[in-house]
């Protein structure tokens, strides 16, 4: 039986890699790993940045860190990234995580910093969706 191959947020395996160098590992997701081959990606290291990193939130068509600068370039170039490795690997599905400016899906904050969440799409997840990749969140598993 072939295992399928899924796009998985690192920092939900494990991986020390969100912005404040720390995880969210989640034990549903790891489990997956039972019966999927995981492929982690961190689309803002993709990206360019470092970890850790000042925090970063969407504003309109923009992302940008607490203090003002513009990351966008780096989203977007982490995104294209994240979609390469998909169509390399033949991945057809993703568990990215909820809320993050690159992965959160159906769910981001709001560009305030202050924990207000709005209906939207991270920027990786808007363009893995847009080129008919599912995507899940740990939350909808």
């Amino acid at each position: 039986m072939k295992k399928e191959k899924l796009l998985c947020s690192a920092c939900l395996l494990g991986v020390n890699c969100r912005y404040d160098g720390k995880t969210k590992p989640n034990i549903k997701v790891i489990n997956l790993s039972k019966n999927s081959i995981l492929v982690p990606v961190c689309p803002e290291q993709l990206g360019g940045l470092s970890t850790p990193r000042m925090p970063s939130e969407q504003l309109g068509d923009k992302v940008v860190t607490k203090n003002g600068k513009n990351v966008t370039d780096n989203f977007k170039r982490g995104a294209q990234q994240v979609l390469k490795l998909a169509k390399m690997f033949g991945i057809k599905k993703a568990v990215l995580k909820q809320r993050s400016p690159s992965c959160g899906c159906g769910q981001i904050y709001d560009g305030s910093f202050k924990g207000n969440i709005i209906k939207g799409d991270g920027v990786t997840t808007e363009l893995l969706k847009n080129n008919g990749i599912e995507v899940l969140t740990e939350e909808n598993l």
